[in-house]
């Protein structure tokens, strides 16, 4: 009989390349894998965020409703409805300086945002002494619920309605649990003519950016708020 022939170094390296071939087909499939849970993760996240962001309190009496600046005049309209409700005796305002400090600089007369809300919820029958400006001036949301909360120290009563956009509500609830600190309750509301879509907002260019600037401001309201406005 011939004698058993020996595998050579070639030969059994051949073998080896063999036995270890089928582990980069093994690591396409997980990277495919890997890809479609992002990619589904990610639809997921793009169908639900903006349902998400917005929250709404359920509505109670309170001391006074609150119009944040911004999107008018359908935030101010929702807050004369509440009024007409009798939700609350009075309807506070935030005062911004901007752009009116820097057109006035410019010889340019601006009546301010709160300006324009004041005539908004007296055209809608609330009377002027209904309605207060809050001291000091503000720059962002967090200023605002800043002079809130500390308007509310001055009062009996430790709640109030705030009023805001669709989009805007989650990060409102947010920074008050943050800012207001046991100081007083709020109850967030939408004004109830914003035409943001939860369920479509990546339809339009203006609901997709609020939805970008709301996700970004509630990481940094999580974050401690790292990010400040720029002066």
């Amino acid at each position: 009989m011939r004698p058993p022939r020996k595998v050579t170094g070639a030969m059994a390296g051949e073998k080896r390349v063999e036995t270890t071939a089928p582990k980069p087909r093994r690591t396409r499939w997980v990277l495919f894998a890997i890809a479609g849970v992002l990619l589904v993760s990610a639809g997921v996240f793009l169908l639900c965020v903006g349902r998400w962001l917005v929250v709404e309190d359920p509505l109670e009496k309170a001391q006074a409703i609150v119009v944040l600046s911004g999107r008018m005049p359908v935030r101010a309209l929702e807050a004369a409805k509440l009024y007409r409700n009798g939700y609350a005796p009075k309807i506070w305002l935030t005062h911004s300086t901007e752009p009116g400090a820097t057109l006035g600089a410019m010889g340019i007369s601006y009546l301010g945002e709160d300006g324009y809300n004041v005539q908004v919820l007296t055209h809608e029958g609330v009377p002027v002494g209904a309605i207060r400006v809050l001291e000091p001036p503000i720059v962002n949301t967090a200023d605002e619920l800043e002079a809130v909360s500390a308007a509310l120290t001055q009062e009996k009563e430790k709640t109030v309605i705030i009023v805001t956009s669709k989009v805007h509500t989650r990060r409102v609830r947010i920074l008050w649990h943050r800012i207001a600190k046991g100081r007083g309750q709020a109850v967030v509301r939408a004004a109830s003519d914003d035409p943001f879509v939860p369920g479509r907002w990546w339809r339009t260019t203006g609901d997709a950016l609020d939805v970008v600037r709301e996700f970004l401001g509630i990481l940094n309201a999580a974050a401690g708020m790292p990010l400040r406005p720029a002066n």
